[in-house]
């Protein structure tokens, strides 16, 4: 009876424990997330204007208020009612157009335009209309901001061939790597806690297709080679709020 009482005991006090540290964590990183993006306002002299959401939102890459270390390849935005044709997104930075080609409908929900590679950093606000099948249409609006600076604070791992991220602690180590063109990222399960890598956003993980895995159990892994130049974020779906990761491709 007392043996069983101290394994209850013993498990309970475990228990606790894992989710003080599992939340610790995520506190102290939107701190410190907080903290660096303050940083980063102030030195582009820059403040957002709030966002306009069209009904039937749902969410978009990049998000508004993402301050992103270099140019995204696309932007995506994603809703949940079906979309008609004469929708439309346009990318702007100083007056000037930045969107590349045409805007592109997906699976009937997911709005696409490709971004200009030769955009300078800034701030920049996505436009987008928005238009349902009876072509009744609404206007809506998010910013973001590129600051190629903050590519000093990513590990530089390029010209590896081939790279590994652990997935331990409830974190991917390391979380944000520089890597160069056709560089094979496996990522590998340390740990009890399943997980996933799942592209941004969540729940979407339509930005970049090709990352998303399957459940991921202790000493599974996930393969991915990186061809095109941009940038991945990324996150476990089960932890999303604070297990993130960041691929920058050169």
């Amino acid at each position: 009876m007392k043996v069983g009482l101290i394994i209850v005991v013993v498990v309970i006090v475990f228990i606790s424990t894992m989710f003080y540290f599992v939340n610790k964590i995520s506190f102290d990183k939107n701190s410190i997330n907080k903290e660096s993006d303050k940083k980063i306002l102030n030195d582009n002299n820059t403040d957002f204007s709030n966002p306009e959401r069209t009904p039937h939102y749902e969410n978009s890459f990049p998000a508004h208020q993402d301050i992103l270390a270099i140019l995204p390849y696309d932007v995506v935005i994603n809703f949940n009612f079906d979309l008609d044709e004469i929708s439309e997104i346009s990318i702007m930075n100083n007056d000037n157009e930045y969107g590349d080609g045409e805007t592109k409908i997906e699976n009937e929900l997911t709005l696409r335009r490709a971004m200009d590679q030769t955009a300078p950093d800034g701030l920049y606000t996505v436009k987008y209309k928005a238009c349902w099948p009876d072509k009744s249409c609404h206007n809506g609006k998010f910013q973001f901001i590129v600051d190629k600076t903050l590519k000093e604070s990513f590990v530089d791992m390029r010209n590896q061939n081939i790279i590994e991220i652990k997935m331990s602690d409830i974190s991917f180590k390391p979380e944000k790597i520089l890597v160069s063109k056709g560089t094979t990222i496996t990522w590998i399960n340390d740990e009890l806690p399943v997980h996933y890598v799942n592209t941004d956003p969540h729940a979407g993980h339509n930005y970049f297709h090709e990352l998303n895995s399957r459940a991921l159990k202790q000493g599974d892994n996930y393969t991915l080679r990186f061809e095109k130049q941009g940038i991945y974020p990324y996150h476990c779906s089960a932890h999303a709020s604070y297990m993130k990761g960041v691929v920058l491709v050169e």
